[in-house]
Formats: structure tokens, sequence, C-alpha cells
């Protein structure tokens, strides 16, 4: 139940004072929900500074000027292009006030002949006479205190102005109660915040532009409140988490073992140390939820491999899914190699896989005669149904969300589950977006890996480069070429690469191939088939050949137009020539203008091959949701909290939630009742019911 003291600030908006049927709707679309605290957490991005005051005759035209002056004459217009204007003086000079549109009488009685108001708007200079077009305010002396000095300025939308958003704002802060501190007071104290509803007051009538940004004191205070809200509901989940009941996994090692003496390659030691972390979850009786993440080439799949054959050794069953049919495909090339030298049975199941051969997949997959079976989303569907699944691993996990991936744990009896990606996530976005997770990084590539040499090249030496590529193909290489996104549109990124793959065929001929995202999945694969087989050299692409393309052959990738990716992305396709054992060249073709933010990417990707360096970089520079691709369903966005300005301040509102658990689980202290208040004042409530699952 949401404590009472709440109830005021959950209360639609359409009861606050003037605001009605019509611009409920319009500033409910506009904060994204309908309740008052909502209208709390809508901040302004900028102010109006009113405090310019001066006679008439020292007014500098262009600013934004506030006086008193008298009313001495109305001026009709004689045409319906010319404005209403009103003279006005004081005893220094005088200003002409313009109303393009109007009403004659209602102007007159604002503005009577001979009395004085108070005036504030932008001034200018049109024929040699200072103007004012549509005041801003017009007030009566004795009313001057509608005027604040310094005006903050809201986002809007259509039908929204100002005045009414600022209107709103007043009234639903006249509704914030006093609420019992939820914060450690030393760390309160260290940081010189101020209590959470003086902290809002204070965001809401800021005094000059620096009460505006992130790193200012009540901006911090706010901020740090909704981090450890979040954290705290990911905190709780994760608790939740470990208490769910599961099941044993244990096998008794003989398929792994197979399997160490068949790899042909050492396993790292980080790759030991994740394994021995899943084995522990797996041996655990409760259900397991880990997210494992490991830069390009480290070797995930190998660590997933091994800790589902734990799960076939014990008599049950293993999935993979993917996000792609590419994806799923190339697991199932590098798997069912493995199997078959262990002697266990694999499947693969798309949605593109019908008839007969789906039929039997289901069967033996429902029989318990398919060991691992591998696929994209579509091994979830109801028709899909599992003797005894035990464990589930999920490939590429930021492309999938919260409530997505607790479904899966429905699929099998008490499944343990382990999520992976090759996207490197900088820390703040694992805290943040999979906190309800327990966390391991593989951050070690095999031994004999050799660097990247990256190099930055402007793409007027385009033709250089063409030659270079002849060289390399003539010494067995081979290459991707890799279009970029010029805009949203799909067509002109084909249309990029469709130019770039006929520039190529006039120079080597039917060597280069093209893929692209919009060729049907048959084609697509022919076209891959014939690069792995050799039979093509070289492949022109958009980024499809992102994720799950392994190519050991092929050591050279040219990006053109590097400066329109992002660095996640650069780095995801540099990994593509990272799958052997041969050094790699990936050069870096930009063009002009080039900015400074996109020159210092480029600098970046050149001077470091670390992913989960290149990770935090990318957060600092595109932010959280273009380095995940995708909005994650569970969390919506923050509302007061900016990840690039406030990372220390979630660290810490990590490790205070984690000693809150520690030493009130339940919540039962006065800290821990105010911090239930908390929960629900953000709404986490919501979020944590998404956990339940």
């Amino acid at each position: 139940m949401r404590p009472e003291i709440l109830n005021p600030l959950f209360c639609s908006i359409d009861t606050l004072k003037g605001i009605g049927d019509k611009y409920a709707k319009l500033v409910s679309n506009l904060i994204g929900a309908s309740k008052i605290v909502n209208l709390l957490w809508h901040l302004p991005y900028n102010i109006v500074d009113r405090t310019y005051h001066c006679k008439l005759r020292q007014v500098e035209a262009g600013k934004i000027w506030t006086g008193v002056v008298t009313i001495t004459q109305h001026l009709e217009p004689k045409t319906k292009k010319q404005p209403y204007r009103v003279i006005c003086d004081d005893e220094t000079g005088d200003i002409t006030l313009n109303f393009f549109k109007y009403y004659g009488s209602t102007i007159k009685k604002q503005l009577p002949i001979g009395e004085k108001r108070l005036i504030s708007g932008k001034t200018e200079w049109f024929n040699g006479q200072l103007q004012m077009s549509h005041p801003d305010y017009i007030v009566p002396l004795d009313a001057s205190s509608k005027i604040e000095g310094i005006e903050p300025v809201y986002p809007l939308c259509a039908g929204i102005t100002n005045k009414m958003m600022r209107w709103y704002v007043m009234q639903s802060l006249e509704k914030l109660p006093k609420l019992p501190e939820w914060c450690d007071l030393n760390y309160i104290k260290s940081q010189k915040f101020c209590p959470f509803d003086e902290a809002l007051k204070k965001a809401h009538h800021p005094q000059n532009i620096n009460d505006l940004m992130p790193n200012s004191v009540h901006k911090k205070r706010l901020a740090y409140d909704e981090l450890l809200a979040n954290q705290l509901t990911l905190a709780l989940a994760r608790e939740r988490q470990k208490k769910k009941v599961g099941r044993v996994i244990e096998g008794d090692g003989h398929l792994r073992r197979k399997l160490l003496e068949n790899l042909g390659f050492e396993l790292t030691d980080a790759q030991k140390n994740v394994l021995s972390d899943i084995y522990r979850d797996q041996k655990s009786p409760y259900q397991g939820l880990r997210l494992i993440q490991g830069d390009v080439g480290c070797g995930k799949t190998a660590v997933a491999v091994f800790a589902m054959l734990n799960a076939v050794e014990a008599g049950a069953q293993a999935a993979i899914m993917a996000p792609t049919e590419i994806l799923a495909k190339q697991h199932l090339e590098t798997i069912s190699g493995w199997a078959e030298k262990i002697g266990i049975k694999t499947a693969l199941l798309t949605s593109k896989i019908k008839g007969k051969k789906r039929s039997e997949i289901l069967e033996k997959t429902a029989l318990g005669e398919i060991d691992i079976l591998i696929g994209t989303h579509a091994l979830f569907t109801d028709e899909v149904v599992f003797k005894d699944l035990a464990f589930i691993v999920v490939d590429e996990q930021h492309r999938f969300g919260v409530e997505q991936r607790l479904k899966l744990s429905l699929k099998g009896n008490k499944p343990d589950i382990v999520v992976m990606t090759a996207t490197p996530i900088p820390r703040t976005l694992v805290l943040t977006r999979f906190g309800d997770m327990d966390y391991s990084k593989i951050d070690e590539l095999p031994k004999g890996r050799k660097p990247v040499d990256t190099r930055i090249i402007p793409i007027s030496k385009v033709g250089e480069v063409a030659s270079a590529l002849k060289r390399k193909i003539d010494e067995g290489t081979r290459a991707y070429w890799v279009c970029p996104l010029i805009d949203e549109s799909e067509k002109s990124d084909l249309a990029a690469a469709m130019a770039r793959y006929e520039d190529l065929r006039s120079l080597f001929g039917d060597i280069v191939g093209l893929v692209h995202g919009r060729m049907k999945e048959a084609e697509k694969d022919a076209v891959m088939e014939k690069f792995k087989s050799g039979e093509l050299k070289i492949l022109v692409a958009t980024t499809v050949i992102e994720v799950g393309v392994n190519v050991p052959e092929a050591t050279l990738m040219i990006i053109e137009r590097a400066e329109r990716f992002g660095l996640s992305q650069l780095h995801q396709l540099r990994g593509r020539i990272k799958r052997g054992f041969e050094a790699g060249n990936c050069l870096l073709l930009y063009g002009y203008p080039l900015s400074e933010t996109a020159r210092e990417r480029l600098n970046v990707m050149k001077n470091c091959e670390d992913g989960f360096l290149i990770a935090e970089k990318d957060l600092d520079l595109r932010g959280g949701g273009e380095i995940l691709g995708t909005k994650q369903s569970g969390f919506e966005e923050f509302k007061l909290a900016n990840l690039e300005f406030h990372k220390d301040l979630l660290y810490t509102a990590y490790k205070d939630a984690e000693m809150i658990l520690s030493t009130d689980p339940n919540l039962k202290s006065p800290r821990g009742e105010a911090l239930r208040i908390l929960l629900y004042l953000f709404e986490k409530d919501a979020d944590f019911k998404t956990y339940k699952a």
C-alpha cells in the first residue's frame, strides 16, 4: 500500500485549478503521465532574467526590460497588416507596445490612458523608436509580485504556455508534504544537501543559470534520491532472486572433460573464473540469474557451452537464445561441431524453420532427445515444450527487455539463466539496467590474439585505400567494407552500400559481395557462405555484420564515414577481424567537417582496444540509450539523474543500498520506513513487481 502521506501527489492532474480536460490531456502527453507527482519531476531547463531595470532613455535594445510606464496614447491600425500600438513613457523617454493579435477593447481596458503599468518583455529598435511586441507581462503596480525577477522556463508542447506550466507546477509544489529523511545523515552533511522538499523547490525556482546545472547542490540531492530508489529496488530484486527456489545442477564432468580434450585451445583464467561463478549458481538450490560481459573474441560461447554441458551431464536440457537468425546460426555452427565430438545432440529452431523439419525438432525437444536447443526468441513460444529445461543462455542480452527475460524462467523447471553480451556496457549501465542480476566479466582474451592496427584516414584518400586493399587481397586476406547509415532512412543506408559495391566491383570483379538489412535471409546467408568459403574476398556491408559473423580469414576492416558511428558500434565492427590469430588492420575513413567529438571518438578507437574503457568513453560522448541500441522495458529513463554527471552518486547509492539491506533487509527501521516512502515516491513499487516473475 502506498504511504498515505504521498496520496496528494498521486492525484490526477485534472484536480489542479485551471487545467480542465483539454489541458490535462496535453500536459499528460508532455510529462508522460497524468499524476501530480510527474509535474514535480518536470524541471525547468532555462531562465528568463527580468531583473534588468533602468529608465527608458537607457534601455539597450534586444534585452528583456521590466519597468513602470505611463500610458499616453492608443493608435488603432489603418490596415489589417498593421499592429495595434500603444504609446507609453516615463520621464526620460517613450516606448511603443505592438499587438499583432488583439481585441481593441481588451487592450484599452488593460492599458487605460493616463494610468501607470508595470510591463516586462523583449525590447527592440524599429525606425528609430524603442518598441516591445506583445509584452510578457502587463500588471497594475500593486500586483508587481506577479513578475518574478528570475522566471523558470519549462519544456513545453503546442497548446501549453510557460505561464500555464508554472501555474500547474506551483500548485503541485503546494501539495508536497514534509517527508521524513531517507538518506544517511552523515552523507547529507558531507555533501551539504538540504532536505528533499527544499531541493525540489529550489530546482523549480532557479535564481541563476548555475542553479540549472546538474552539479548544483540541489540537483545532486534530487539525483541521488532517484538513484538510491533505483539501486534499492534492484538490490531488493537481487535478494528476492537469491531466495527463489531453483534446482541443483551438478554433472559428473565427463562431457566437459571430453570437450577440453577436443577444444583445440586452453581456457583463459578469466573464462575459468566465470565458469566457477556459474557452477556455484548451478550447485545452489536457488535459481541463478547472472550477466556475463565479455569483449569481442574473449570466448563467451565456450563458457556458455561448458555451463550447458553441466546441465546435460545431470540429465537435463539447455537452450541458447540469440536476437537474430544470423547469430543463432553462428552459434549452431560453433556448438554443433563440438557436440559431434563429444556425442550430444543439438538443433536450431527459428521462425523460418517450418513444416516437417519444425515438427521433428519440436517432437525431439519434448522427448528430451535434443540436449541443447539453439535459436531465436522462437524458442520460447508456447508450442516449444522441453522435457526438462534446466539451463538457459540468452546472448546479446541488451536487445531483450527485463520482462521478456524473466518470462524465460517459466519455460523450464526452475532453470538457471545466464545472459551474456559482447557489447561493452559501462559499469554505470550495468548497475542501473542489469542490477537485479549477479555479474561476471571475462576481461582477458585468448593467448596469441594479436592487436588490430587501427588507422584514421580522410575519405579523400579512398583511391589509395582501394590500392592497399588490392595488395591485401593478393596476399590472401579477406576484407569487410562497411558503409554508414547516412540518416534514419534505410534507403540511404542501402544507397551508400550499393554505390560502394558497384565501385569495388568495377575494380575487383566477381570477388566482391554485398549484404544489407533489406535482403531476404536466404540471400544474405548465401552471400555470407561465399565469403566464408573464400569465393568472395571483399564483403561490402551495412552494420548487419556488427554481431555474429565469424570469418577468421578476414583480417581487414574498412569503415567508411566512421565519424557517423558510435564508439561501441565501431568496436563491435572491429571485432569482426579479431576472430583468428592473424594480425588485423582497421581503416577508419572520415569525412569533413569533423567535429571535436567525432575526432575524439576516432582517436579513442585508434589508441585503445579495451572494450570496457571504450564503453565508458562512449557513455560520456553519446549516452546509455544509444550504446545499448534500444530502450529497455522495466525501467524508464531517469527523470532527475544524469549518468554523465552523476556517476559518483550512482556508485554511492549502490553501496548504500547494499548496506541498507545487510542491516535492515525488511526496511523496518525508522530509516527503512522512510526508504519505503522513497520507493513509492519514485514509483519503484511498480518496477519491483516486474521482478516478481
